[in-house]
């Protein structure tokens, strides 16, 4: 993705997710604007979208972090809000292993007290360990869990699936994880 299309990307993850009152766009409960909207009230400053550039951010998204409605006329952001919204995904059973990727200096924390959703709605979980390292080495030295997801559902912890394939969950108790303590990045 070039530098426009990711400097786009960053505004609507920041308007969509965590603040879409910095420019005065209203979300519904399931997270939802209009795109017409979110088109008109960035022209003022930050980055001006532009339907085509909205598209276009939305289909060169590696991580698909937005969906568009099937008319074309709303947007929402997938999964990530700091905000209050219902994604309205219904609970649904997860694979037997999922993996959440961290960096090695939040291992003591999460020994102690599992993996916690912090200011999102969700934890995060990949199922596949690749994309776990690509999401760790954002925060620093890389480090997989893998989270025995299978147990947790049997246990009645619900999981969900966003859009694009993240899995959530409100929380991961350490008794259901194990550190991949030296991964290759």
């Amino acid at each position: 993705m070039n530098d426009r299309l990711v400097r786009a990307s960053k505004y609507m993850s920041l308007l969509l997710r965590h603040q879409p009152e910095k420019v005065g766009l209203a979300l519904d409960a399931n997270g939802w604007a209009r795109v017409a909207d979110l088109v008109s009230l960035t022209q003022k400053g930050g980055v001006r979208l532009t339907r085509e550039l909205i598209e276009e951010v939305v289909a060169g998204n590696d991580k698909k972090r937005f969906v568009l409605s099937e008319d074309g006329e709303r947007i929402r952001a997938a999964q990530g809000h700091s905000i209050e919204v219902d994604l309205a995904l219904p609970p649904r059973q997860p694979p037997e292993y999922l993996y959440h990727g961290t960096a090695s200096r939040f291992l003591d924390s999460i020994r102690k007290s599992g993996i916690v959703r912090g200011k999102r709605h969700h934890v995060h979980l990949s199922p596949d360990e690749e994309t776990a390292i690509k999401v760790g080495q954002r925060h620093g030295k890389p480090v997989i869990l893998t989270i025995r997801s299978g147990d947790m559902w049997r246990a009645g912890i619900p999981f969900y699936c966003s859009e694009n394939g993240v899995w959530l969950t409100d929380e991961v108790p350490p008794a259901y994880l194990s550190i991949a303590e030296d991964v290759k990045s």
